[in-house]
């Protein structure tokens, strides 16, 4: 770094996003990626007129997207906010309401504390139960932001909308974000209680179950204030933050509902199919209602099996943490690459390693 460089920056630990190798051809299954295209509308929304626009600025108040996300959510474009993805909705929230500090659990996001130490934000960290669960009551009356992930990654587990309305009625001076970045792959949503609770955030992404992880669009859902406040934010350091290309596909998508229902369920068949393949391989798999994996095997460990994986050209992610270092996170693909990790962890095993 720079000699210039702001001191405390200088320290801070940096995100590290799933690799992107390019020295082959690899079964990508470590990044949450769709395994199917976009839908057919949005490759033809993005035609030689939509890139011949591009020498026009993109709409700041991101109108037509909103309205279109609303009507899915059936609430109000007042209450919708565009991000350029997931990451910067959150990272605004940081900014914006964290400052009596922030709680999240050991296991979740890894930019949680990231955008903390960012901001410079108390953190207070709530360890997930034995088997990885949330105990609401590491939250209840906690008098921070809290940011808890349904599901959760990389463990996959949900939250019950019981404890998170305790959560929410405990804090009612500090706002509550629920990522649910995975949260059409099976999970319950918590957007009908923004409608009820001004200090709740949902927050989602076109990044995942619609295809468009390249396009950077994410959304939050809550109160009108709450969004007038992230507006607030974004107006003053990118008012463009997302760019016609995008903005056209994320709509596109959002005309397309059908298409991602179809092939959801296509994901959670080939889901389960794969969990319990894997277990009568003697892994421990979680439950997972998000579209990956997190699965542990008692001969190997983590580090090794994502290592044998990748040089048989299968990407899997594997943390270091403590907790989880027996694990790897493994995101659903089409079930013709679920079936060859399949068949080549069932030879890694016999081969041991």
């Amino acid at each position: 770094m720079s000699r210039f460089i702001n001191s405390r920056l200088g320290q801070l630990e940096e995100y590290v996003p799933g690799e992107q190798p390019r020295d082959m051809q690899y079964i990508k299954l470590n990044t949450n990626e769709f395994p199917y295209p976009p839908a057919p509308a949005v490759l033809e929304r993005i035609n030689t007129d939509e890139v011949a626009a591009l020498r026009l600025y993109s709409d700041p108040t991101v109108r037509t997207l909103r309205e279109k996300i609303a009507a899915h959510y059936q609430t109000s474009p007042e209450n919708v906010f565009v991000g350029n993805g997931s990451d910067e909705v959150l990272n605004f929230a940081f900014l914006v309401f964290g400052t009596d500090g922030v709680r999240f659990a050991d296991i979740t996001y890894g930019f949680y504390p990231v955008f903390a130490a960012l901001y410079d934000l108390p953190v207070a960290i709530a360890p997930l139960r034995q088997d990885f669960t949330v105990d609401p009551a590491d939250y209840i009356g906690c008098g921070q932001m809290v940011v808890l992930a349904s599901p959760n990654a990389p463990t996959g587990l949900c939250l019950q909308k019981a404890d998170v309305i305790k959560i929410l009625e405990s804090n009612p001076d500090h706002v509550v974000v629920i990522d649910e970045a995975y949260v059409d792959f099976g999970a319950e949503s918590m957007v009908d209680l923004t409608k009820t609770h001004e200090n709740l955030l949902v927050v989602s992404t076109f990044s995942k179950s619609r295809a468009l992880a390249g396009a950077r669009v994410g959304f939050g859902i809550g109160d009108a204030a709450l969004i007038r406040d992230l507006n607030r934010i974004k107006n003053t350091t990118n008012p463009y933050n997302i760019n016609r290309l995008s903005m056209a596909a994320a709509e596109a998508a959002m005309d397309s509902q059908s298409y991602y229902d179809e092939k959801i369920r296509e994901l959670k068949s080939t889901r389960e199919h794969t969990k319990e393949s894997l277990r009568e391989m003697g892994f421990f798999v979680t439950d997972s209602l998000a579209n990956f994996l997190f699965a542990a095997h008692e001969t190997i460990g983590g580090q090794a099996l994502y290592e044998a994986l990748k040089n048989r050209g299968i990407l899997v992610r594997h943390f270091s943490a403590p907790r989880i270092d027996g694990f790897v996170r493994i995101t659903i693909g089409t079930p013709q690459q679920m079936e060859i990790l399949l068949r080549q962890i069932k030879e890694i095993l016999e081969n041991g390693g």
